[in-house]
């Protein structure tokens, strides 16, 4: 490796990866569901991204949040190069990438003073304890006052018994030579005889058997950044928020929604010892180890501004709503770490009915009765899972619907453009949350062949194909290459009728299709 990557891996580039948690209408949420004011949907909201990996999650953000002033940084000059590539073929204006080390980003021509959001997610625990200084640095002198961080990271005592697993990988990794790619693999077999020959290490943890399996398919680029850096470093939560205090941040809550439903991560008799330690970072603590911590996401504030508890009800009434998932009406059963979550089928499902028909805010569901005789901390809990298991999202204001709208298709053009080659951007942008949505690369052939004219999957299906075929792809059923033109056609109508059947409506409803909608709707708020 050379002296510029500071031990970070720079041999295979990162994956082309979506994180939602990033988007502002999330970030938004998040604070609603914590007490926390916010202006994370207003105009001129500046953000910035440290460590940014491709940049795909920026660009996509600057897409569908053209109010906001997007900044991203990362060391790697194939990365930046990639990600203005994108930015500029899908012609977004509000972003600036920076080919940068955290060494000296802070000295980057034409970046802001502040900052209302600084992300930062699968960085913290793969660098060195000097470039973590120098982000903790860059927090305290750039995030405004109100500002928000997000930060995701590795954690004990979930790594404990695997710890030891990452180093027998990368110290035999490190022993070999010829490219990466081959050395991870190599590592994996190594790992796998030492498991065969009944390594002790390996008795006693028989769950780090199976996770090897599961490491030998993985991507060797999402490995290589995960498993082989010089720096790793699993945290306890209480170092980190120690680390940001000295930014002057306080900690808001976990940035999975899910895990701010506490009746769905922990049993009774854990709630009763949790309830009963007051600080709040030893109360982290003692829930990592509840459920065995491994990676944590949490959002941290720079001068906290709660809200009254009236000004609280207010604010979760006005976030606008959507259904985000395909709904067929049939029982719910999102798991989260407790098991199976318990729902009321009469009351989720005439509420997912009516967000199928479009975004409504939740003051206009609460008018339409549809939560019954249900006290508030259920309403807030049953959103909060129905968020967070994905079923709805949270949408962004009407204003701004218009532009937000023609840049998200022209990004999403850009996407499908190069989804005509290869598989490796899995995200289109919706102007309707201001965040992705998961589209395989026969989806999005599927809605090119639809935005030129082709009306039935039938035609959908030919298309890709004629753009399949000459680059000798094969689709794969039952664990058998289909060879055969017909085999292939037959098996892409199947997934395009499917697709037509099950996901279509959701594309259209979250504008993610790659048309103009033949009359212009509301994303937010006009069901108030």
């Amino acid at each position: 490796m050379t002296d510029w990557t500071s031990g970070y891996v720079a041999d295979l580039e990162y994956t082309h990866e979506f994180t939602k948690e990033l988007a502002p209408a999330h970030l938004a949420f998040c604070a609603t569901s914590k007490g926390q004011k916010h202006a994370l949907t207003s105009p001129g909201l500046t953000y910035c991204e440290l460590g940014c990996g491709q940049g795909y999650t920026a660009n996509l953000l600057a897409a569908a949040n053209p109010q906001a002033e997007f900044h991203a940084m990362d060391f790697n000059p194939a990365h930046i190069s990639g990600a203005r590539g994108l930015a500029e073929e899908a012609g977004l204006d509000n972003i600036r990438f920076y080919e940068r080390s955290f060494a000296d980003f802070g000295d980057a021509p034409g970046l802001p003073d502040a900052f209302d959001v600084i992300a930062l997610h699968g960085v913290f625990s793969w660098v060195s304890g000097e470039n973590r200084q120098r982000i903790t640095d860059f927090i305290a002198s750039r995030l405004r006052a109100g500002g928000m961080v997000y930060i995701s990271y590795n954690t004990q005592p979930g790594w404990a018994a695997a710890a030891p697993l990452r180093r027998i990988l990368s110290d035999h990794a490190a022993q070999g030579s010829g490219p990466l790619e081959d050395r991870i693999t190599a590592a994996l077999d190594h790992a796998c005889r030492l498991r065969d020959a009944g390594a002790g290490y390996f008795t006693a943890n028989p769950a780090l058997g199976e996770k090897l399996d599961q490491m030998k398919t993985m991507s060797r680029n999402y490995l290589a950044h995960e498993y082989f850096n010089k720096d790793w470093t699993p945290f306890h939560f209480a170092d980190v928020a120690a680390s940001l205090a000295g930014a002057k941040l306080g900690y808001l809550g976990p940035a999975n929604v899910l895990d701010h439903v506490e009746g769905a991560c922990f049993s009774r008799k854990q709630l009763v010892m949790l309830d009963a330690e007051s600080d709040p970072v030893r109360r982290q603590g003692l829930a990592d180890v509840f459920s065995n911590q491994q990676f944590r996401a949490d959002i941290f504030v720079k001068g906290a501004q709660p809200l009254t508890e009236r000004g609280a009800v207010a604010a979760w009434f006005d976030i606008p709503l959507t259904l985000a998932r395909h709904y067929t009406g049939a029982p719910l059963k999102p798991a989260w770490r407790q098991g199976e979550i318990a729902l009321d089928h009469a009351v989720y499902d005439p509420l997912l009915k009516v967000l199928a028909q479009g975004p409504a805010p939740v003051r206009s569901l609460l008018q339409q009765d549809l939560f019954g005789s249900m006290s508030w901390a259920e309403i807030t809990g049953l959103l909060s899972v129905l968020a967070g298991s994905g079923q709805i999202a949270p949408c962004l204001p009407d204003s701004g619907a218009e532009l937000r709208a023609a840049r998200c298709r022209a990004f999403n053009r850009a996407v499908a453009r190069r989804s005509e080659e290869d598989g490796r951007l899995g995200f289109f942008a919706s102007p309707v949350t201001g965040s992705g949505v998961a589209l395989n690369r026969l989806e999005q052939l599927f809605l090119t062949a639809r935005s030129e004219g082709h009306e039935t999957p039938e035609d959908w299906a030919a298309l890709a194909w004629r753009i399949l075929e000459p680059q000798g792809h094969r689709m794969q059923h039952d664990g058998r290459v289909l060879e055969t033109p017909e085999e292939n056609l037959a098996l892409l109508r199947s997934r395009a009728q499917a697709f037509a059947a099950r996901k279509l409506a959701t594309c259209i409803s979250l504008e993610v299709t790659l048309e103009a909608p033949a009359a212009a709707s509301s994303p937010a708020q006009s069901a108030a």
